[in-house]
Formats: structure tokens, sequence, C-alpha cells
């Protein structure tokens, strides 16, 4: 699992920062996670492929989240993509991205899907056979979602060796992977614990976008394996973090311990800071396991 940082501060573009935007590699998968102003040049920069993003998922309509989305949408179209994109995001994202299209009389020449949300529960938006990707409902000054990715477990590894050793035809290599004991021509049962080794552990990423401190999404996220928590403020400018409805780092600190995260990474910095390490030394106080996210930063678990 690798996480690509194209943007995390909020509100507004500056000369070396950019509002939200990143990337994540699971299981051959590109998830475009926002798409703020820039994003595409921040593709670029990161030297990641546009073709290897199929799906965007949008936490909010808030322009530091989405305003980059028509540009990569066009911009794929100039690029002659052809495979099918799916954007994820709040009902009226598809009003809001046709009606830009409509205007400028320039339509997409691939196959554009939106999947417009608005359920105030959890829900799963995204299946295949490796990953599954669940809303996380949060609470702002306009519908939101974050986006928990979980990887489903993979098949067990072959133990080449005693494969050969209990000489095991071929055909009955894919039943092991799948986790079924296998029976020889004698009646001999051999268990799959002794023909295969566990897979890696499935990993859990969860996106929580902008959102008041709220309690209300931790048994969603509960154990996973690493949370990206917005922390727009210090707890010196609480009051603006209930007004605007944000968190401070220590807020999201809180929520990581609670939830039982195994490590937070701290993001959406307002911009009238200047440094942002203020926000490690305040979240590590309460959750030790606490990174940074900045722009162009990558992160591998």
């Amino acid at each position: 699992m690798k996480l690509t940082i194209l943007g995390c501060y909020a509100a507004t573009p500056r000369t070396f920062t950019n509002p939200t935007s990143q990337v994540l590699e699971i299981r051959n998968h590109h998830f475009l996670i926002d798409c703020a102003e820039a994003t595409q040049v921040q593709l670029r920069k990161n030297k990641i492929k546009f073709t290897q993003i199929s799906h965007i998922f949008i936490s909010h309509l808030h322009g530091d989240h989405f305003y980059g989305l028509i540009g990569l949408i066009s911009s794929f179209t100039l690029l002659n993509r052809t495979n099918d994109l799916h954007v994820y995001g709040p009902k009226g994202i598809k009003e809001i991205i046709l009606l830009q299209l409509r205007y400028a009389n320039s339509y997409t020449g691939y196959q554009l899907f939106f999947h417009e949300l608005e359920s105030r529960e959890s829900e799963v938006v995204f299946e295949d056979d490796k990953v599954i990707v669940s809303t996380i409902p949060l609470k702002h000054r306009v519908y939101t979602n974050g986006y928990l990715f979980r990887e489903k477990p993979a098949e067990r590894k072959l133990d080449s060796n005693a494969v050969r050793e209990h000489k095991i035809e071929i055909c009955y290599f894919q039943n092991i992977k799948n986790g079924k004991d296998i029976k020889l021509d004698d009646g001999t049962v051999i268990p799959n614990e002794k023909l295969s080794f566990d897979p890696p552990a499935p990993k859990s990423y969860a996106f929580c976008s902008d959102t008041v401190y709220t309690e209300s999404y931790l048994d969603i996220i509960k154990d996973v394996d690493v949370l990206y928590h917005e922390s727009t403020f210090l707890e010196t400018e609480a009051h603006l973090s209930e007004r605007t409805m944000h968190c401070t780092a220590k807020q999201a600190a809180e929520i990581a311990l609670k939830a039982h995260a195994k490590q937070l990474i701290l993001g959406h910095f307002s911009t009238r800071y200047d440094s942002i390490e203020s926000f490690r030394e305040e979240a590590q106080t309460i959750f030790p396991a606490t990174d940074l996210a900045d722009d162009g930063k990558v992160f591998e678990f």
C-alpha cells in the first residue's frame, strides 16, 4: 500500500503548497482521492500516469477538494483516453461537471460514470475481488464523506517444498491457495497449513476529510492501519475549528487513539502557520505514531 500526497493544505493554492489531493495505490489500483486545483500538475510532478486512474473519490463540494476535477476530465479527453472513468461524490457533482462540459461543447471520448452519494450512513461504493471501499460519514458545513479502503484477504502462499514432498498434482494448487485441505489417493488428508503459508495481513486506509470533532465514525475506522485525518488548526485556534467545522491536531490524535489506529497522518493544514511541525508536536502528546503529510511526500506501508 502506497500513498502519494499531491496536496494537503486548506483553502487556497499557494506558490509552494496545494489543496487536498492524493493517490492511494492498493492491490494494483490507483485511487485518486479528492481533486483540488493543480492536481493534474502534481500528478505529472510525481510521475503518476493519468491512464492508471480509473476511480476518483470526492469527499465534498468545497472548491479546495474538487475544483481540479473538470480540468483533469478535460485533459483525459485531450490525451485520447478510452478507458472508463468512475467518479464518486456528493449528489450534484454530475450536474456541476456536465454543465461545464456542455457549455464548453467539450464532451469526453470515453465513458464517464458518476456515482452520486447522499446517504448519512456508511455504505459500500466500490468492490472487486481485491479491494472494498466504504464511505465514512463526516460532519462539515456541507454533506461530506471520508473513505475507507480495505484490502480483501489474499490467497495463501503455496509451500512448493511441501507440495513436491507429497507429490500433489498441479490441478490442486488453486484449491490449496484457497485454503482447502487435500485428500490423497490413499485417503490421507493433508491439512492446508502444512501445504501453504499465511498471506500478508490485509491492510486498510481511512481518509477523513473536513469534519468537526465527532466520535460518530469511530466504529467505522476501528483498528485501521493508517488514518489520514484533517487537522486544519492547532489548539490555540480551537475556537476557529468549531466555527468552521474543522479539527485541531490534538482532536485528530484523539480520534486516532480512540479508533485504535496503528498510524496517523495529519493534513489539511491552514496556511496561517509558518511551520507544520507544530501539528506533529501537538498530536504526538496524545498519539505518538503521528506523521505529517506534505506535498509530494510518499508513504509506503
